[in-house]
């Protein structure tokens, strides 16, 4: 019997991806059955063996393959992500440039980071490190960059020698689909890299079988939370980014004009679905009048428009439940006695569209200030001085990233090391890049993606000790 043949099998079961820019129907994707489970998680097994017995120099072909055909498909990939979840067609662009950037990095940099490692061990022995692959992978990824998300996580785990099995969010299945159509165009072994469309029970089950070795999950708390139990009831390794209310600190001897640029940038970039997004503004009491001013009236500048319009600065939210969450957090924030300075509101229907949006007067247990805000809200706090700038910052659940503007370098170190986020990035906002690590601590998870560490993340660091013997 399968393993999954006591798992839901409702053949109604279906993924539904809607244009959330007119609110249109554009497919659906109906949930595997328990026998395709079963065969697709066989055959990604099957494929991991052929991939690790690959040499690296075959690897890194396929890899700037890859990277070649997704800048041939660019026009295409990028309409089918601004289709699916509403980001602007210029950023969707850019979006497939980075992904290809990153698979060029990868094979560039990528071998001598998983290179045997020699131990720095007295005497004639041989002693050395070797990062070894573990098995196929389980990524659970979120919509709100149907490409980046995935090869960020794939990126390094399969040059690494390990399968990818992709549970994508239910409404960028096209996104996804696009995605192993190029990774199979590029040579890769067939079901290295492959996509699971299931249940959450489903899900669960995938991630209990033997023949996966790990997970990685980019998402919400909650849903990190249960993959993290089941995982590790299982015994497995699990990887979470589970998102940010990132801080955006602003002190009295910053450039305000420079930091206010920043910070539009920081805030309403993909129409404020970011996990790495600048979401809290704090500002040193001295400049917070200035900053303020200057940043509503740059928000109050920003085009909300089609999409596919090249003019518009932002696009619709992703979806229309998510939009309705965050315009309550919106009012619950105004309620507990934020003032609204800009926005507020949801924009024309069918689309899921809403205005962007400046709360002052927010500090902690206000919602804007608690929780993770994904849309285009900016919550504006003031702080007393810096000592205040930085215990305002720590007062939250969350660790990812956060940013620091001032001219004093050499304090912004000092600081850096007292704020509690996986990354600091002083006078800039936070970013993904292949060449440094990303990930959080606290509730924003555990384990870091790209750089060496995500290369080396899910293998199996194995030492060999060998004894000369006359």
């Amino acid at each position: 019997m399968s393993t999954y043949q006591t798992a839901k099998s409702d053949t109604a079961a279906v993924a539904i991806s809607r244009n959330p820019a007119n609110g249109e129907l554009i497919a659906t994707y109906g949930f595997q059955t328990p026998s395709e489970v079963e065969q697709l998680v066989d055959l990604s097994a099957a494929a991991f063996r052929l991939w690790r017995a690959t040499p690296m120099r075959e690897r890194v072909a396929a890899y700037r393959h890859l990277s070649a055909i997704l800048r041939d498909r660019k026009d295409a990939l990028a309409a089918t992500v601004t289709a699916e979840m509403g980001k602007t067609i210029n950023e969707a662009r850019a979006e497939v440039e980075k992904c290809a950037a990153t698979l060029d990095w990868l094979a560039e940099n990528g071998p001598a980071a998983l290179a045997d490692e020699r131990a720095p061990v007295e005497g004639d022995d041989e002693v050395y490190v070797s990062y070894l692959p573990i098995g196929t992978v389980l990524a659970v990824m979120p919509w709100n960059f149907p490409l980046w998300q995935v090869i960020r996580a794939a990126g390094p785990i399969m040059l690494s020698g390990n399968g990818l099995l992709l549970k994508h969010a239910p409404n960028v299945m096209g996104s996804a689909y696009a995605l192993q159509d190029a990774y199979e165009a590029a040579g890769f072994p067939k079901g290295l890299f492959a996509n699971l469309i299931a249940d959450n029970e489903t899900v669960a089950r995938v991630i209990e079988d033997s023949r996966i070795a790990a997970v990685t999950l980019t998402g919400s708390m909650r849903a990190g939370s249960a993959v993290a139990a089941i995982a590790g009831k299982a015994l497995k390794k699990s990887l979470l980014e589970l998102g940010g209310a990132d801080a955006f600190i602003v002190l009295a001897d910053a450039n305000i004009d420079l930091a206010v640029e920043a910070g539009i940038k920081a805030r309403f970039q993909n129409a404020g679905q970011v996990c790495l997004a600048a979401k809290r503004f704090i500002l040193e009491a001295p400049i917070a009048d200035e900053f303020t001013q200057k940043f509503i009236a740059a928000a109050k500048d920003i085009k909300v428009g089609d999409p596919l319009d090249s003019a518009s600065t932002i696009g619709p939210m992703a979806r229309r439940d998510l939009r309705d969450e965050l315009h309550e957090q919106v009012k619950r924030t105004i309620a507990a006695g934020a003032v609204l300075a800009l926005g507020g509101e949801k924009l024309s229907d069918p689309g899921n569209y809403y205005a962007p949006t400046v709360l002052t007067n927010v500090g902690p247990g206000m919602a804007a200030f608690d929780e993770e805000t994904f849309g285009p809200v900016a919550a504006i706090t003031v702080a007393e001085n810096v000592e205040h700038a930085i215990l305002l910052a720590n007062t939250s659940d969350y660790g990812l990233g956060g940013s620091l503007w001032t001219g004093d370098i050499e304090r912004a170190l000092r600081i850096a090391r007292r704020l509690e986020t996986g990354g600091v990035f002083i006078n800039g906002y936070p970013a993904s890049n292949a060449r440094i690590p990303v990930g959080g601590v606290k509730n924003s998870g555990y384990g870091r993606e790209l750089s060496h560490f995500g290369l080396r993340e899910f293998t199996n660091a194995q030492t060999v000790w060998a004894k000369r013997v006359d």
